[in-house]
């Protein structure tokens, strides 16, 4: 059976942050549906990262999520503060939930 998003997160919390630096980025967060609680196992896991000037490239972010999604057998979505839309920008970077 398929883990929820936000149980993959309780277990992996600490190599997913590992991975994140690794990968040349900073300061994971969550947020999301399972963030809130209210995710299934259908649901993907969605990541903020900052990046890292001269460290962080789209490869990393891709290596990122491939890494992320091999730990944890959960669809995941890796951004950037900048990559979201500015209509929702605010809205998340509220939520969002340092690891």
């Amino acid at each position: 059976m398929k883990m929820k998003p936000s149980e993959a997160l309780r277990t992996h919390r600490d190599a997913i942050r590992h991975v994140v630096e690794s990968h040349g980025a900073a300061n994971p967060r969550v947020f999301g549906s399972a963030l809130r609680g209210d995710d299934t196992a259908e649901s993907d896991l969605d990541l903020l990262v900052d990046p890292i000037a001269g460290k962080t490239t789209l490869v990393s972010l891709v290596r990122i999520k491939r890494d992320i999604e091999s730990l944890t057998g959960v669809t995941t979505d890796v951004l950037t503060p900048m990559a979201l839309h500015e209509r929702f920008r605010s809205a998340v970077l509220a939520e969002a939930v340092a690891l």
